[in-house]
C-alpha cells in the first residue's frame, strides 16, 4: 500500500486560506502571506521540512490549487508555476471538469480527475513504484509516496476517507479568523504526535495513526 503524506501551512486558529480567493489574491484575504514565509525567508532553517514535500513519487492537489477557475476549463491556464512546475513528478489534479492531460517541463504532468479522492488516489497509486527507503519494496507494487498538496478542501476530504498515513501541519504564529480550516468535516479521532519542532517563522508538527 501506498504511503500517504500531507503538508500544509496553517495559522494559528487552524486555517489554510482566507476567504474571497481570485486570480490576484490565489490563497485569499487577511494575513495569509504569513502562513508560507518560513519557506521562502528562512529557507536554510527549514531545509529538511522543505526537502520532505517534494520527496514523493506523485502528488494529488484540488482544482483551487491549480486554478483561481470555475466552471468549464480555461485551457490556456497552465498552473500558477510557469513552464516548470516545482513539483517534477505525476500531478492528479481533482476536478468535476473533464481535461486532457497536461505535460510541463521538468517531469511534471497535470493529469485531471473527475472521480473524486478514491479515483485519484487509486491513479496516483498506479503511477508510483516504490517508496523510498521503505525495506522489501517491489518496483510496479505501488508502494511508493504520495503527497496531498492541498488544499485545505482536498485534504479535509481525503483526511475524511482515511487515506492519509502522515499529516505535517506548518504552524505559522499568526491567526486569520475566517477562510478554509483544516479538519472541517472530519470526524474527530485520537492521533499520535511524531515530532514537533519549533523554528523562527513556524512551528512543525507531525501527527499519524488518521487511518
Amino acid at each position: 500500500m501506498a504511503y500517504v503524506t500531507c503538508d500544509i501551512s496553517v495559522s494559528a486558529d487552524g486555517f489554510a486560506a482566507g476567504p474571497g480567493q481570485t486570480l490576484e489574491r490565489p490563497f485569499g484575504d487577511g494575513e495569509v502571506e504569513q502562513l508560507h514565509r518560513w519557506m521562502f525567508e528562512t529557507r536554510d532553517e527549514n531545509a529538511d521540512e522543505v526537502a520532505a514535500i517534494t520527496a514523493v513519487d506523485a502528488f494529488i492537489m484540488g482544482r483551487n490549487m491549480f486554478s483561481p477557475g470555475r466552471g468549464d476549463w480555461d485551457l490556456a491556464w497552465r498552473g500558477w508555476w510557469g513552464d516548470d512546475p516545482p513539483y517534477h513528478k505525476p500531478v492528479f489534479v481533482l476536478t468535476h471538469h473533464e481535461r486532457a492531460d497536461l505535460p510541463m517541463q521538468g517531469g511534471t504532468t497535470f493529469s485531471f480527475v473527475t472521480g473524486g479522492v478514491e479515483e485519484a488516489f487509486e491513479r496516483a497509486r498506479a503511477a508510483v513504484s516504490t517508496r523510498g527507503g521503505k525495506p522489501n519494496a517491489t518496483p510496479g507494487s505501488g508502494d511508493g509516496l504520495i503527497s496531498i498538496a492541498g488544499g485545505a478542501s482536498t485534504v479535509n476530504q481525503f483526511l475524511a476517507a482515511g487515506l492519509i498515513d502522515e499529516l505535517r501541519l506548518h504552524i505559522a504564529p499568526v491567526t486569520l479568523g475566517a477562510g478554509e480550516r483544516v479538519f472541517d468535516g472530519v470526524p474527530g479521532r485520537r492521533l499520535e504526535q511524531v515530532s514537533a519542532r519549533a523554528a523562527s517563522l513556524v512551528t512543525h508538527v507531525t501527527y499519524r495513526g488518521l487511518r
